[in-house]
């Protein structure tokens, strides 16, 4: 049967990055299994177990050398996949099979490899969030004084600049951030705890030598290069990780789908727009059209991601006693997938934040039609200093401000409010400064300025300590 005739997951095919593909592979899961049982088998003898060092190397000899095929055939005749790796191992380290997974249960090997398999998909996440945050900065910082319509229940609403709503976009992910570093930092490994969590087959091995089996764990996870282990365990790690580690990632995506939408609009609106290439096609009917693809992908991925925690917390909450199988298909699907997913999303966000488009006339055009409105306060204050009264200056500004509305929404014309106002006698006094008050730059407050603050004293500390993370490049497939 051929590629062509079978489903292919599109998060591998289309979308995730081969670095997170690999992670979640077979290969990787099944090395990993292999390296645990060589990592108990070696402290088993280190603490005086009759294991002998030919066993160890043997077993170190074929770590890497899946027989896939016949790991397989064994599945299908015993129908538990760790017992079939077990057999599948042992026939090519023949001397080591009897002591290979010794004392230990099936989520010794299970459960330890997919929270390593989290952690370094964590790593790969990270990475790109900390470029994604480092391209909207170069935007923000270069464009932090370009006056552009702020907007509330999307409607015009204060200016703002076009560099402090980047900053907008940043922080959403700057917490995103803190989230995954606090999570990383919780990451702990199941360790070497047996069936039911209390370790009563290696107090079995060690003649209920408790300082031994607490030895034999530690020397174990640290074989392993980590240090942090539960200290109490079902038979499984604890499921709510997995519903924690789903909630920062659907974080992340929520955030992502934030700016997707955003840039969506602005696009519409022709103020600025993802990177469109030159033989992209933007409808199949359409020529004309420059569809935001990318960042529809974006929502579209996130969607699916910002969905599944709620499956693991499902998980977590019907976990009887010390563990049920029915976490198991799900959590070969839900995990892999989320980060296959948001790999995808940031591999987008990441190509276009820094090809952003800005098209700083356009965004000039749509001020100079909003700000009449909102220079009437400016100018009636101007005038109230020449003398004039505020109330009858109010009143005259309303009447004129409903004929420029009607000349906008009934006739479809442009906004004439500042041609009314220069042509009546109660403004004179500020005839002369009008262009001086419409000056837009004097409408965006202290964007530009909360713009470098917080990234100077927010954002730049992330930066620097991933400093060698920096430098990735996004890459949409197709």
């Amino acid at each position: 049967m051929t590629e062509n005739n079978i489903y292919q997951n599109p998060l591998i095919t289309r979308y995730a990055s081969k670095d997170m593909s690999e992670n979640f592979s077979d290969k990787k899961r099944f090395v990993l299994w292999r390296k645990l049982w060589i990592a108990l088998a070696e402290a088993e003898m280190e603490l005086g177990l009759n294991i002998s060092q030919s066993q160890i190397d043997e077993m170190k000899k074929y770590a890497e050398d899946i027989n896939f095929e016949l790991a397989e055939k064994y599945e299908r005749e015993v129908r538990h996949d760790v017992m079939a790796h077990v057999h599948a191992f042992g026939s090519q380290a023949v001397s080591a099979m009897p002591i290979i997974h010794l004392g230990a249960t099936s989520c010794f090997v299970d459960c330890n490899s997919e929270l390593m398999i989290l952690s370094d998909a964590l790593d790969i996440i990270k990475g790109k969030l900390v470029n994604v945050i480092d391209k909207l900065c170069a935007f923000a910082l270069k464009y932090k004084n370009l006056p552009t319509l702020g907007f509330t229940h999307l409607q015009p609403a204060q200016l703002t600049t076009v560099g402090k709503r980047a900053t907008l976009w940043i922080q959403d992910l700057t917490m995103d951030y803190n989230n995954l570093v606090n999570l990383q930092n919780s990451l702990k490994l199941r360790g070497v705890k047996g069936t039911t969590g209390t370790q009563a087959s290696f107090m079995e091995l060690f003649e209920g030598d408790e300082s031994k089996v607490k030895k034999l764990e530690r020397k174990v996870v640290e074989k392993l290069g980590y240090d942090k282990v539960y200290g109490v365990t079902g038979q499984t790690y604890p499921r709510k990780f997995d519903y924690n580690v789903l909630c920062v990632l659907s974080q992340i995506a929520q955030s992502a789908y934030k700016f997707s939408n955003d840039i969506r609009i602005l696009q519409n609106m022709k103020e600025i727009e993802e990177p469109f290439e030159k033989s992209q096609i933007g409808s199949s009917a359409m020529a004309y059209k420059r569809n935001p693809m990318r960042s529809e992908r974006m929502g579209s991925l996130a969607r699916f991601v910002i969905s599944l925690p709620m499956n693991c917390a499902i998980t977590a909450g019907t976990q009887w006693f010390e563990r049920t199988l029915d976490d198991s298909a799900n959590r070969r699907i839900v995990n892999a997938q989320a980060f296959l997913a948001l790999d995808g999303i940031l591999n987008i966000y990441m190509n276009v934040s820094e090809n952003l488009v800005v098209y700083d006339k356009v965004i000039a055009k749509h001020i100079a039609a909003e700000l009449p409105f909102m220079a009437t306060e400016n100018i009636m204050m101007e005038c109230v200093k020449a003398g004039g009264n505020r109330q009858e200056l109010h009143e005259k500004i309303r009447v004129l401000s409903m004929q420029a509305g009607k000349n906008v929404k009934e006739l479809g014309k442009d906004n004439n409010l500042i041609e009314l106002i220069k042509e009546d006698e109660t403004f004179s006094p500020v005839h002369n400064k009008i262009d001086e008050i419409l000056d837009a730059s004097k409408f965006i407050g202290r964007a530009p300025s909360q713009t470098v603050e917080f990234i100077e004293t927010e954002v730049k500390p992330i930066l620097i300590a991933n400093k060698h993370l920096l430098g990735q490049k996004g890459d949409v497939k197709v």
